[in-house]
């Protein structure tokens, strides 16, 4: 049966190489140049089970210890599997399982979406302190030069998104699906505002909280377990960095007629979110069983067009490459240094599915068409300034003016 599974693979590995090792011990190998990897299979039945199913069962196989990566090299495994199988388009994929998908989608309703953040992000905060900043930051770092710390990448992205937001002290932010308070904290600190962070993570509350009164910023930040669905107010400012991957495309519109809604008439409004640079699909359904249930990564023109509805405007639209791979490089190579603690406490079955998820979503950044937009909005077109000479100081080397530096001219 293994021979029909390896003429599959004869036939389409054209670029670059992988070796296949058998569980008798046979290696096969195909195609040529190139970037190589290597397949080991523990079982004679998998390589039919991945093949029939390779977006599910390459994860599921793999969580099960059913194969290896040559040297633990998943990622030269997805490059040369994504550079030679083409992602499934949602029609392609399996009828039920595509309706079943698009239920759940429609179905993030706020009950629901307490549910799926509880499923990721209650996760033990330990967990998370093994493999992102000092932060906590659990969203994709500026790099503005290639070889700047994770940390460095991290105060970048919230210098970027305080500058976009045209901070004046005083001012009242929301901050929609606030983590672990990073963000919130941040700007309360450098642009001297007054935050309300929201999230639907009962350990992301505690965390944030904490972090709130070891600062001394209780009265300048305050976080609240709420849906953005649920909360009412009038905001100078909103950032939403991280979250609307949660929203769910059937509450598109919902989402942002709230923000329209809370939003001052002459307030700017950020939205920071991972979607796809070519035409909508589908959530990987590994990603979707095991990761992040109930997610998706918009196209630009489903986030346009929920937009153009609501009747915000768009000012400035920033796409954002590559940047997300680099963090999750880092994040990886992290998680790896820290793999045994992290097997001592939540067992081998979870670290192989956390590598998993790692290594193939900085595949997916880098090998398909995952990238990060980053939309400023307003109610008026006079609300923001008219270019972005205000975001990137002449002679500046970073482009990233330090907080201090950014308050004084921004206020010109």
């Amino acid at each position: 049966m293994n021979d029909i599974y390896l003429r599959q693979l004869q036939k389409n590995i054209r670029h670059g190489r992988l070796d296949v090792t058998l569980a008798d011990g046979q290696t096969h190998s195909f195609g040529a140049d190139g970037p190589r990897a290597g397949i080991v299979l523990h079982d004679d039945g998998v390589l039919g089970r991945i093949l029939r199913d390779p977006e599910m069962m390459l994860g599921e196989t793999y969580m099960d210890g059913t194969w290896d990566a040559v040297d633990g090299n998943l990622l030269a495994l997805f490059e040369v599997s994504m550079l030679n199988f083409p992602e499934q388009r949602p029609e392609q994929r399996n009828r039920f399982a595509y309706l079943l998908q698009k239920l759940i989608a429609r179905g993030n309703r706020i009950a629901h979406s307490y549910r799926n953040v509880a499923h990721h992000y209650d996760l033990d905060e330990w967990l998370f302190r093994r493999f992102l900043d000092e932060d906590m930051q659990y969203s994709c770092g500026y790099f503005y030069e290639p070889n700047i710390s994770l940390e460095e990448a991290q105060r970048a992205k919230c210098r970027h998104v305080m500058n976009k937001l045209r901070l004046q002290p005083g001012q009242r932010v929301l901050d929609i699906g606030c983590g672990w308070g990073g963000l919130a904290l941040y700007l309360a600190e450098h642009a001297g505002v007054k935050v309300t962070g929201l999230t639907l993570s009962r350990e992301q509350l505690r965390v944030a909280e904490s972090r709130a009164r070891e600062r001394g910023l209780e009265g300048q930040v305050e976080f609240r377990l709420q849906d953005y669905r649920e909360h009412h107010g009038n905001y100078d400012r909103i950032a939403s960095v991280g979250m609307f991957e949660h929203v769910g495309v059937r509450h598109y519109r919902d989402y942002f007629d709230q923000v329209r809604r809370l939003l001052a008439h002459d307030g700017i409004a950020l939205l920071h979110t991972i979607g796809r640079s070519g035409p909508p699909g589908a959530t990987n359904p590994w990603i979707e069983k095991y990761i992040f249930p109930g997610g998706y990564n918009p196209a630009l023109s489903e986030v346009s067009r929920a937009i153009e509805n609501s009747g915000l405007v768009s000012c400035d639209i920033e796409v954002l490459r590559l940047h997300y791979a680099k963090t999750l490089a880092v994040w990886h190579q992290r998680f790896r240094a820290h793999r045994a603690e992290v097997e001592r406490r939540m067992g081998e079955r979870f670290c192989r599915m956390w590598e998993f998820y790692l290594a193939s979503c900085e595949a997916a950044f880098r090998w398909r068409d995952l990238v990060v937009f980053q939309v400023q909005l307003t109610h008026r077109l006079d609300a923001a300034p008219i270019t972005r000479a205000y975001l990137y100081r002449e002679g500046d080397k970073t482009g990233v003016p330090a907080p201090e530096t950014a308050r004084a001219w921004q206020a010109d």
